[in-house]
């Protein structure tokens, strides 16, 4: 009997870890069934590029995957039973099925998170969605010249949106509003880069600026202040799916999953999490930021554990960290920080165009990674021990 593994979401993660599982084990031995509700692979990381009309390379899923032995199931996940081992799922027709396995992992990711801020599902935009961002790109294109546009959140995605809609209508009026200062995390040379191209593009920053009310129109800070806002675009950071808790999982108060070092629930050994789904701990034993660069080396991970478990080979013991911070400033701008294993700034930073065709790479290469899953790993794929399904579970 082949040992079931279901793969929950084709994200970043989801699909590096099925196509590296399907690498490391043999198609006789095991059955990768890789779960996603749509049929592309969304390259999360230039939404705010197709926010303002840059058309992006389709990636089908069924061509990513074509003769790597993953099946590609396009369903919705509509609930996980960690305790029977069964995840249940609706297709677009509408039908129902639950879908059982042996080992699990969960890679649902992320959305947008509104922070319970009044006015905010009502009226901004999100773009850490494809349809999110297809919605704001049909909005500002319908803008006329002069009209003001407001981001709010002046972390990394925020900057990303903002520079990436001055360069592309420079005819708008364009605002980022930071609740802290800006680019303050950054180092000094990063930091002032950062102010001159948004000088240069002519965005007008309002930092230590709380929003509290987002209107059609407006929206208003914590001093009482209104910014005028014929579209809003909130950046203020992600929420994990709400799946997960909704289980007997063990989870944070957000709602990720806790894990161990090889991605594997604390609380159900037979289910890994990875990426933004997963509580993490890094270097420091600080939890990873949910972005790219922290998922897919937890894929890797989880997916190697798997493998070793099933084959009785060697637990992957591979300290996770950072390297650099890479922000996109527009398309001729970019600036790579630098920073400590544990995700601290260093004075080093790449600014300038070469930051930005180094962006470019970066962003290429995890797209790379993802549409040629199989690829790029020696083929070593082992006998799986044999064990019985799990009690209880059922197609």
């Amino acid at each position: 009997m082949q040992h079931r593994i279901v793969v929950l979401g084709a994200g970043y993660t989801g699909a590096a870890a099925a196509g590296r599982l399907a690498r490391r084990l043999r198609r006789e031995d095991a059955a990768i069934t890789l779960v996603n509700a749509e049929p592309d692979f969304v390259e999360r990381v230039r939404m705010h590029q197709l926010a303002t009309g840059q058309d992006l390379r389709p990636r089908p899923l069924h061509e990513m995957f074509a003769g790597s032995g993953v099946e590609l199931r396009l369903a919705e996940v509509t609930g996980v039973d960690v305790d029977r081992g069964t995840v249940g799922v609706v297709d677009a027709n509408g039908t129902e099925e639950r879908v059982a396995y042996d080992t699990l992992v969960y890679a649902l990711g992320s959305g947008w998170n509104d922070q319970g801020v009044p006015g905010t599902a009502e009226h901004a935009h999100e773009i850490a969605s494809r349809p999110g961002a297809l919605r704001l790109r049909e909005r500002l294109a319908g803008l006329d010249a002069g009209r003001p546009v407001v981001v709010v959140g002046g972390g990394l995605t925020g900057l990303e949106a903002v520079t990436e809609i001055a360069e592309a209508r420079p005819d708008l009026d364009v605002t980022l509003a930071a609740r802290a200062g800006l680019g303050d995390w950054l180092s000094p040379k990063g930091r002032r880069h950062l102010r001159q191209v948004l000088g240069r593009l002519g965005v007008t920053v309002h930092e230590h600026t709380a929003v509290t009310a987002v209107e059609a129109d407006r929206v208003t800070t914590a001093d009482g202040r209104t910014i005028p806002a014929a579209v809003t675009v909130w950046t203020t950071g992600f929420a994990v799916h709400p799946i997960a808790r909704a289980t007997t999982l063990e989870v944070t108060d957000t709602g990720q999953i806790v894990v161990d070092g090889t991605m594997r629930s604390l609380s159900h050994p037979d289910v890994y999490a990875v990426g933004d789904a997963a509580m993490v701990r890094g270097p420091g034993d600080k939890p990873l930021r949910m972005s790219c660069a922290s998922g897919t080396p937890t894929a890797w991970q989880a997916a190697d554990a798997i493998a070793a478990r099933l084959t009785g080979g060697k637990l992957p013991n591979v300290p996770l960290r950072y390297f650099n911070q890479c922000i996109s400033l527009g398309r001729r701008e970019g600036l790579i920080q630098y920073v400590t294993a544990d995700d601290r700034a260093v004075d080093a930073a790449l600014t300038g165009r070469l930051a930005a065709v180094y962006k470019e790479l970066i962003c290429k290469g995890a797209a790379w990674g993802v549409a040629n899953p199989t690829l790029g790993l020696p083929t070593r794929r082992r006998r799986v021990l044999r064990e019985p399904a799990r009690a209880g579970a059922t197609a």
